[in-house]
């Protein structure tokens, strides 16, 4: 026999094997070839089948089969040889075709008609359907109308009555295509990758975003930005598509932790060249705490002006009133510690002077030197006096120039001010000693001083009895 004879024989049979198979009939074979445009399909005592090779691959364009893989496929042609199809055109699917579509569990295409209440009106083949909200999609959808004149794969899950009741899931589909290619997107997911992906939903602590194959991470709102996020509606929005970098994979929760800010610069990285202590920065109050207030100097860099660095008001929190959430003003930079990446600053008083970007001139706290504070806070020992930001003096009782059964917190109520000399002061600014008995002194010494050169001063009168006279007016104070 020759080979036309051959070919010819083959044929024939092929055809009178396939005159055994239905149109629309689902049978089940094996792949035993694939070629650039179609692959052949085992179907036992049937001899081969055809299916194109479009119908083999996923949304990406990628084969999901092999040779040797097992495929169930709807006939949809015996001329010349059995055609298959994994799924059923909308234009051409019969009721038998629909039905065994659904015991079969073969993907059926259909359009989406119209929303109506609970879900979407589906057209299959002539034959109306109902997909409900809930079975659209993976995730919610936000607006039902951007789906309206979709076409669709869907599978059926309820057939009633004939096919007069016929209800679809596209969601089914989609969640056992995201299962096939989970496993090999997780493979790509290692700590510092950086991948796009599609934000599921959004919440107040982050967004979820799908990493594909229905492979969830968590886009935390402390990684959303380099400056402080209050709200992450403002940031993503489900469905937009991003891109972010993997943190960390927890294997053992299958957790994935991603960043967004990590894919611009660190703004500490430049904090070291660009701040020194004493600058005046303005700044944004972001938020207030039991302790202080919190700075934002640009955005990324945030600066603590902590309750301490606020002149003292008498009140409770009353530092507090000095400053309110948005509030924009001067402050100064009191400290920089780069590892920890904190900053303390303090506000600058309205009316203060000072070249720009410097602190305005302050009282010199050096030993001798007469200064103005407040009273911060009254102790057994003595008061504290508050000089300046980060400077508070002690001022022993033994100084305050009271009698020592006197009412020392009356006298010096917390919050007022009161000017004292300063006795000691250490380098570090931490341990001054005050006195407002010093400044009695002087101040005595003066009257003194100009008493005796009044030229009224009775010449008779020695200078001795003199003081001891002016010492005897000033009693009362020290009571």
């Amino acid at each position: 026999m020759s080979e036309s004879d051959e070919d010819f024989a083959s044929m024939f049979e092929a055809s009178l094997q396939a005159k055994h198979v239905g149109k629309g009939q689902t049978i089940e074979g094996t792949i035993v070839a694939i070629g650039a445009e179609v692959a052949f399909v085992d179907v036992g005592g049937k001899g081969e089948a055809l299916i194109e090779i479009a119908e083999l691959k996923n949304d990406e364009g990628a084969l999901e089969v092999a040779v040797g893989d097992r495929i169930q496929a709807v006939v949809t042609s015996t001329e010349g040889g059995l055609t298959l199809s994994r799924r059923l055109a909308r234009g051409a699917a019969t009721h038998k075709q629909l039905e065994d579509a659904f015991h079969s569990r073969l993907p059926v295409e259909g359009r989406i008609e119209r929303d109506v209440k609970g879900g979407y009106e589906v057209r299959i083949g002539g034959q109306r359907a109902f997909c409900p909200f809930s079975q659209i999609d993976t995730v919610r959808t936000a607006d039902p109308a951007q789906h309206v004149g979709r076409v669709y794969e869907f599978r059926i899950v309820e057939y009633k009555e004939g096919g007069r009741n016929i209800v679809l899931s596209r969601r089914a589909l989609l969640e056992e295509q995201q299962r096939a290619g989970a496993a090999g997107v997780r493979r790509s997911i290692v700590a510092g990758a950086v991948l796009t992906g599609r934000v599921a939903s959004v919440r107040e602590f982050g967004a979820f975003v799908d990493l594909g194959a229905g492979v969830q991470g968590l886009l935390h709102v402390s990684e959303m930005g380099w400056s402080r996020v209050s709200d992450v509606s403002q940031v993503v929005t489900p469905g937009q598509e991003i891109t972010v970098k993997v943190l960390r994979v927890d294997d053992s929760t299958q957790k994935i932790a991603l960043g967004l800010k990590q894919l611009t610069a660190d703004p500490w990285t430049a904090v070291e060249s660009t701040y020194e202590v004493g600058q005046v920065r303005t700044g944004r109050v972001t938020r207030l705490t039991e302790f202080g207030a919190f700075v934002e100097l640009e955005p990324g860099i945030e600066g603590l002006a902590h309750a301490s660095t606020f002149a003292p008001t008498g009140h409770s929190k009353g530092w507090s009133r000095s400053v309110a959430v948005g509030m924009t003003a001067a402050f100064e930079i009191l400290s920089i510690d780069l590892e920890k990446k904190r900053i303390g600053v303090a506000l600058v008083e309205e009316g203060s002077t000072g070249e720009a970007g410097e602190a305005p001139p302050k009282s010199e706290v050096v030993p001798g030197a007469r200064v103005t504070g407040k009273v911060e806070r009254h102790e057994k020992f003595g008061v504290f006096v508050f000089l300046a930001p980060g400077r508070t003096a002690l001022m022993p009782l033994s100084e305050t120039g009271m009698a020592r059964e006197a009412d020392v917190a009356r006298a010096f109520p917390v919050g007022s001010d009161v000017e004292v000399v300063v006795l000691e002061a250490d380098s570090t600014g931490r341990r001054i000693r005050v006195s407002r008995k010093a400044v009695l002194d002087a101040r005595e010494a003066e009257e003194v001083r100009e008493y005796a050169e009044r030229a009224d001063a009775a010449p008779a009168e020695g200078f001795g009895s003199l003081a001891e006279k002016l010492r005897g007016a000033l009693k009362p104070r020290e009571k």
